[in-house]
């Protein structure tokens, strides 16, 4: 195993441990965080979302952690810190940055679209360079990775950019009801022990790590991962070059953290989440999984192969749906795409079906209105 590999993945089972039904939320962070990318939690309140980043964070020994609820009225001073008086006196403006983010390791933004004009630019050159500007003062951030948090997605296109910013997006939600039980004794356990062992890292081993991330080699899937790029593009989803090329740290990340030097065909899960809009989740599944279904790689990623067995009840209540909205007709070009991408992932769904009466009969339906679609056409 690679060094200091076993120790970043028993920190990852640390936190996933602690919060029962939040293995893929940690696994993405420790993905992140090993390529030194953004993370963007989306989700209601109450879903674990600021403590499991807190509780990630309290494993950096020697790291800082910074933790911000930004309003519509949060002021540079609150983020960056205050001007420094003792300077200011001798004519300099400089930032007293104690304790604040510029010093940090983990940076923790819930509420992050609130942010406003007057911290926006600072806060975009300290995401994608990982540099604090203010005035004439320019500081190199310690930050390994940056996560920003929201109920809501972005509706201003001003704040676009910020969340461009966010490479990776991760869905948090509430837990599935048959692991209700696990998370309150999990709850009640993590309140009442206050003596916990909790693994360590150093900030330097993570730095260590982000640098080998970045030798590892992407040829066995470079050509797999460009067509995907292209594939997607098709479908509407934006991914600029930009970030096509940032998307390759991600996953090289996976083939890191799974011990191995050189990437495979499963490793491209990540792309997984890089959605923009809800409705994308579903088309991203699609297409991924049917790229990554066949490599059977003993070390894949354990989130590589989560095809989750669908409920063929769900399967065939969605079908009715987009038969109904295809049937209503009115439908502008791009809702007959996004009804015919939900329709693709739904028959990729569906071949995951066991029961074959039950399998045959959605096939039909979803064949039924695939001609529909033909023949409007």
């Amino acid at each position: 195993m690679i060094p200091n590999i076993t120790k970043l993945n028993t920190v990852l089972n640390y936190v996933k441990d602690t919060f029962v039904g939040k293995n893929d939320v940690v696994d993405l962070l420790g993905i992140c965080l090993l390529a030194k990318e953004n993370a963007f939690l989306y989700g209601p309140p109450g879903t674990a979302k600021s403590a499991i980043v807190r509780t990630l964070s309290s494993t950096v020994k020697d790291g800082r952690n910074f933790e911000y609820l930004l309003t519509r009225f949060t002021e540079p001073n609150e983020i960056f810190g205050p001007f420094d008086i003792r300077k200011l006196k001798e004519g300099e403006l400089l930032t007293n940055t104690e304790g604040m983010m510029p010093e940090a390791s983990l940076v923790f933004l819930d509420e992050i679209f609130n942010a406003n004009s007057a911290i926006l630019n600072s806060l975009l050159t300290a995401l994608n360079e990982k540099i604090f500007k203010r005035g004439k003062e320019t500081k190199h951030l310690p930050a390994l990775m940056f996560v920003g948090a929201s109920n809501v997605l972005p509706e201003d296109e001003s704040l676009n950019a910020l969340f461009d910013r966010f490479l990776v997006r991760i869905n948090v939600d509430y837990v599935n009801p048959e692991l209700l039980q696990q998370v309150l004794l999990a709850g009640r356990k993590l309140e009442n022990e206050t003596d916990t062992f909790i693994p360590e890292i150093l900030a330097d081993e993570i730095r260590e790590l982000q640098n080998l991330c970045k030798a590892v080699d992407l040829r066995p899937i470079y050509e797999v991962y460009l067509n995907t790029i292209i594939s997607l593009r098709n479908t509407g989803i934006a991914i600029s070059d930009r970030r096509a090329v940032k998307l390759q740290n991600l996953i090289a990340a996976s083939a890191l953290i799974c011990g191995r030097n050189e990437a495979v065909l499963s490793d491209l899960w990540v792309l997984k989440h890089i959605w923009d809009t809800e409705e994308q989740i579903e088309i991203l599944e699609g297409i991924v999984n049917r790229t990554i279904e066949k490599d059977d790689h003993p070390k894949s990623h354990p989130q590589a192969m989560l095809n989750k067995t669908p409920n063929p009840e769900d399967v065939m209540k969605d079908v009715k749906i987009l038969v109904e909205k295809w049937d209503n007709g009115m439908l502008s070009f791009e809702e007959q795409n996004v009804i015919k991408d939900k329709l693709r992932y739904l028959q990729t769904r569906c071949d995951w079906i066991r029961n074959p009466e039950q399998k045959q009969y959605i096939q039909q339906e979803i064949e039924s209105l695939w001609q529909k679609i033909l023949q409007s056409a």
